[in-house]
């Protein structure tokens, strides 16, 4: 799906910083849920092949997201998404760290800040992320991961299910 919506990656090592900026032709309510409801989320919160299985969702100030990202062999990467500020369809953000499948907190990989904000005009949604890590080698612990390929995949995969979801809605 080709088009012509913006979609930038810039890795800003002075600050350990990553900046994702991606428009979706969608509306803001329906890009919102896609961030916040587990059973959208499940839907595209992985690079395909992969899958994104949550085990427990609360999305409020407090609240958390347990989930693994799960391989075509069935092998399983857990997360923790903490969520630290919410404002409904603008903005949130989420303390996000690596686990074991006991909800134990992988101290071994990065943990990092994301802020999400959400802004709309004339039906096309940007989502702003800013993912924020304490050093420069855990940001390039990430990048050598391959953070920037995978969830460039993840971003298209979302944008391949909402454009789905806005055909049903028509």
């Amino acid at each position: 799906m080709k088009n012509s919506l913006l979609f930038d990656f810039t890795v800003d090592k002075s600050t350990n910083t990553v900046f994702v900026n991606r428009e979706f032709a969608a509306e803001l309510a329906m890009v919102w849920d896609a961030f916040t409801k587990q059973e959208i989320l499940d839907q595209w919160w992985a690079p395909q092949p992969w899958l994104s299985k949550t085990k427990r969702m609360n999305f409020e100030v407090g609240g958390r997201r347990f989930y693994a990202m799960v391989s075509p062999e069935g092998q399983e990467h857990w997360s923790i998404q903490d969520f630290t500020a919410i404002s409904p369809k603008t903005n949130f953000k989420m303390v996000d760290t690596f686990a074991d499948h006991d909800e134990n907190i992988n101290k071994e990989f990065p943990i990092s800040n994301w802020s999400l904000d959400f802004s709309e005009t004339a039906g096309v949604t940007k989502v702003n992320i800013t993912i924020k890590h304490k050093a420069l080698t855990d940001l390039e612990m990430i990048i050598k991961m391959g953070f920037k390929e995978g969830f460039t995949m993840t971003l298209n995969y979302l944008e391949q299910l909402l454009h789905n979801l806005n055909k049903k809605a028509q």
